[in-house]
This record gives C-alpha cells, structure tokens and sequence, in this order.
C-alpha cells in the first residue's frame, strides 16, 4: 500500500510540477532574451531537454517500478546524464567567461584554452557516466591512455613544446585581433590567432608566424598602449638652411596631416649633418604608408615655397619668363594694369606650387598675398558652428584668392588644392600701391569680397 502511495506521489508531483516548471522556466527565457543575457541559452536547454528527459525517469523508474537495469532506462539516464553535463558547461561559460569584463582575466584566456577544458570536462563526465551507469571499468582505460600519452609526448618532444610556449603566449594575450605587431619577421596587423600560429597582414601578402616563434623573440606591439603610436621621419636639408626655419616647416606640415592624431602636435629636432628628425602622432599604425607618403609630398612643395633645399637641392621654377607671362596673362586683365605696372611688380613676384590636399590659405587668417591660379584648382571649405565642413565653391585657372589681403581682414574660407596647383602669389604692400589709385577697381574687389561672404553665410 505504501509503495502504490509512493508511485501516486511521484506521478502528481510530475503532472503538476513540470507543466509549472516548464512555463517558468519559459517566461525567465523571455526575460533573459529581453535582457541580451548570455544565459538564455543554458535556460533554454534546461527546458526543452533537462526537464523531460528528468521527468520521463521519474515517471519510468519511480511510478513505472521499471528496474534501473533495464537497457532503456540505462540509455534515458545516459542521455539525461549528457545533456546535464553539457548544461553544466554552457552554465559556467556564460556566468564565468562571457559576462567577464573587459581587461580581467576570465576575459583573456583564448579560445583554446576553452575548447581544452571543455573537452577534458566531457571525457571525465562520459567516464562517470559508463562507470555509474554501465559498471564499466574506466580505470584501465585511463592507464591506457595515460601509458600512451606519456610515449607520444617523448616522441614529440619538440612539438609539444612548441604548441605549449605558444599556448602559454595566448594566454598571456600580449596582442589581440586587429593590433599592429613589428616582428623581425613582419610587421602588419593581425587578422587570426589560432593555436598554432599568428596570421599577420603585411603590405607583400598574409605573413604566418608560429606562435613558438613568438614565444622566443622579442616584438613590439604598435596597438598599445591606445593612441601611443608614433611615426618617425628623417629628412635631410643643405647645411646652409637655418634649423629654426626648418623646424618651423617640418612641424606645420606634420599638424596639417589628415592622419594625425588631434590634440598631439609635431616635433621636429635636428640631428645634425643636415638632418632632422620628425615625429607624428598618428591615429592608428595603418596610417603610417599614407601619412609619410603625404608629408614626404607636401615637404617637397613647402621646402620650395619657403627657399630651403630639401635634400640639398636647389629650385628654379619661378623663372622672369614664367613670372612675366602670368603677369601679362593673369594678373593685368584681373588688376586693369598697363605695362609699366607689370614691370614694377614683376621684381615682387613670384611663382609658387602646391600639392594636392595642401591648405592654399587658411581661414580666420590675414593673407599676406594675393594669389592668381596658373594651373589646376581649389577648393574652398568653412567650418559651420556645429563644427561641420561645407564647400562653399571651387576656384580655377585665371581666378584669384587673398582679395582680404588689401583690407586686412581675414579670410572666411579654408583653400584647399584639389590638384597641383600653380599660383602667381604678389605682397600685400606691392598691389595695394597699385590699386589705391584705382576706385572702379577697389569697388569691384570689395563686391568679391561681399559675394564669398554671402556664399559662405549661405551654405
């Protein structure tokens, strides 16, 4: 009687709690996908397996009195005893490992050292399991492989130590995916780090390095710490050339680079023997091809401009011939100048070239100079109060900048070369003695200057 009692008990006890079990367990699965939670998937199991495969042995072995040697009961406690060893991981994976914060240790360990441990763990269960539940004897088994794993490991002595340096690297974590690491091998970004070697990316293809290479040499990582990276230049310049200058030039292309990092400015020092060290912070190591390669540019027209001698070289562009053909071409149908004024401004001019992306004149700045565009165009750009940049126009051949230059007021507008440009640039001083004799003149540079304002208060 009292084991009829028994069976009834259990048999209510699963009729009325797994329907309650189940649809709490399916409301916290609801809550916890709301949520993003890392534990929807454990809960998720624990439902749809856990609960059944427990209820249906509850209903075969203590309402059913089916004896526990049966086969379908060893195969329904098997499965049940599976299914709860790998609830148990995916428990301790998502409360452990991926809700750890970022920089603690739970959030360093790789990938590898994971998947090891898991299947360790699933061996070990699995064994538990066929001794319970089967009466195997896990023990010799164990031996086995222990004998057979001691003879592999003095067989691949030299593998194994590889593969455990360059776990231990993973675990150390020095780098992750999408650092810049400079190894005497490469240098590039990583792309893939596996358990065996390191895919970095370089300029010449997809360099791959065994991680117990590594282990064993020195590298650097360009990626830390954040905002750290730096690039080096040396330039050379004839002797001659004054280093203040040169300095002065080095660091105003280097803070006008797109790639610098904000806020860091340019140092330049000389080195001596005609040498100069640059050094340019930059956002991210991937810009150091294109930032060189840019102020090696830029360094060339602006050494030019300013009469130094990069690389001990001398420039002759800006000839009389070239000077008096812009003059006559250019500057006298724009001015209204007779040949007698060309003559006495052709000895204060000049003719100078920028490179593309270089800033021609800069905003809220007073020009110095008006400059008459030979070859190639500008763009003109302002800045609005929520600190956007709009293109106010583009200027090309036969047209003028630096009209502010007679009224000493500062220009509304950033002028940057779309391409090489050529410009015939004149003093402040020289025009204004030329056109403060003209008043239609005058008049007509001060409704340009009134046009551009309007265009830039437009946009």
């Amino acid at each position: 009687m009292s084991e009829d009692w028994s069976s009834f008990g259990w048999a209510a006890a699963v009729v009325l709690g797994l329907p309650l079990l189940l649809i709490g367990l399916t409301e916290w699965h609801h809550i916890l996908g709301r949520k993003h939670s890392s534990l929807g998937p454990p809960v998720l199991l624990l439902r749809n397996y856990v609960v059944p495969l427990g209820a249906l042995w509850v209903l075969l072995v203590q309402v059913a009195d089916v004896p526990a040697q049966f086969t379908s009961v060893r195969v329904l406690a098997t499965v049940f005893g599976f299914v709860m060893l790998v609830l148990l991981l995916s428990g301790l994976s998502a409360t452990v490992f991926e809700d750890a914060p970022d920089g603690s240790w739970r959030k360093r360990v790789p990938a590898i050292f994971l998947d090891v441990t898991r299947f360790l763990l699933i061996g070990v269960g699995l064994a538990v399991i066929l001794s319970y539940i089967w009466g195997v004897r896990v023990g010799g088994i164990f031996t086995a492989l222990g004998v057979t794993s001691v003879v592999i490991g003095l067989m691949l002595q030299n593998s194994v130590g590889q593969i455990v340096s360059g776990l231990f690297m993973l675990f150390e974590q020095p780098f992750r995916i999408g650092d810049w690491l400079d190894t005497p091998a490469a240098r590039g970004r990583i792309v893939e780090a596996n358990w065996r070697a390191v895919h970095i990316q370089t300029g010449r293809g997809l360099q791959i390095t065994p991680n117990s290479v590594l282990a064993t040499t020195s590298f650097t990582n360009l990626s830390r710490p954040p905002g750290g990276h730096r690039l080096k230049v040396t330039t050379t310049f004839a002797a001659a050339d004054p280093p203040d200058r040169v300095c002065a030039v080095l660091s105003r292309i280097g803070d006008a680079l797109p790639q610098r990092r904000a806020n860091v400015p340019t140092t330049a020092l000389p080195a001596g023997a005609g040498k100069y060290h640059v050094t340019i912070a930059l956002n991210s190591p991937a810009d150091d091809s294109s930032a060189q390669a840019t102020f090696l540019r830029w360094l060339w027209y602006a050494t030019r401009r300013e009469g130094l001698h990069l690389d001990e070289q001398d420039d002759d562009f800006s000839t009389p011939q070239r000077i008096e053909g812009a003059l006559r071409t250019l500057v006298a149908p724009a001015l209204r100048l007779n040949q007698e004024d060309q003559r006495s401004l052709a000895a204060h001019a000049r003719i100078v070239r920028y490179g593309a992306g270089e800033i021609v004149e800069h905003a809220n700045q007073v020009p110095t100079a008006m400059t008459f565009l030979i070859a190639g165009s500008v763009r003109l750009t302002a800045v609005t109060a929520d600190g956007s940049e709009v293109v106010i126009g583009t200027l090309d051949e036969s047209s003028f900048l630096g009209v502010t230059a007679l009224t000493r007021q500062p220009n509304l507008t950033d002028a940057r070369a779309i391409d090489e440009v050529t410009a015939l640039q004149i003093g402040r001083e020289h025009i204004a003695q030329l056109v403060m004799g003209k008043p239609m003149l005058l008049q007509e540079l001060g409704r340009a200057i009134d046009e551009r304002r309007a265009r830039v208060q437009q946009a």
